[in-house]
């Protein structure tokens, strides 16, 4: 579809230009990732090492962005960059915690822009890009594996009754 070959692009355009970013200069983002890196180096018990975690998200940022741009795995790519995303909107564009009014503005638009391509993400990562979804197609498998199912014991039901019918002519004649 020819808006997918457009927004795919101009949606992962950011992520690639930030990860590039990021893998480049990891030093100069240490102050606002410290807020997200430090309890995560704790949940996996690891060492305490924000700028590696400021890279290693700018790589995932590169390359989702670059493979999503691409048309390539576009619903995963969309799952990560959005997960990519999520901590940073939340603790770095916190604009509820700013007491200058000045501040907390730019803050809360950078927080809404982070929400809108959030959601564009989110559409992203459920398009099917005019294919059935997985769900449509299991509801489907299993409204036919049903009638199937219906049919069988309905013929095992007749079955069943002619037998049921014919046992006490049977039982005569023996």
């Amino acid at each position: 579809m020819l808006t997918h070959r457009l927004a795919r692009p101009l949606l992962a355009g950011i992520f690639v230009v930030d990860g590039i970013d990021a893998v480049l200069h990891a030093g100069t983002r240490f102050a606002d990732a410290n807020e997200i890196a430090l309890p995560v180096t704790r949940l996996l018990r690891r060492p305490e090492n924000t700028k590696s975690l400021v890279r290693i998200n700018g790589v995932v940022q590169l390359t989702a962005g670059l493979l999503l741009g691409a048309g390539v795995l576009p619903r995963p790519m969309a799952m990560a960059l959005g997960s990519s995303l999520l901590p940073s909107t939340l603790t770095v564009h916190a604009f509820w915690n700013e007491s200058d009014d000045r501040t907390r503005a730019a803050q809360r638009t950078q927080f809404l822009k982070n929400a809108s391509i959030l959601g564009g993400l989110l559409l992203a990562a459920t398009d099917t890009d005019g294919n059935p979804s997985v769900a449509w197609r299991a509801r489907r498998v299993f409204r036919r594996a049903s009638t199937t199912v219906d049919r069988a014991a309905t013929r095992v039901s007749a079955s069943a009754a002619g037998v049921v019918q014919a046992l006490p002519h049977v039982l005569e004649a023996s």
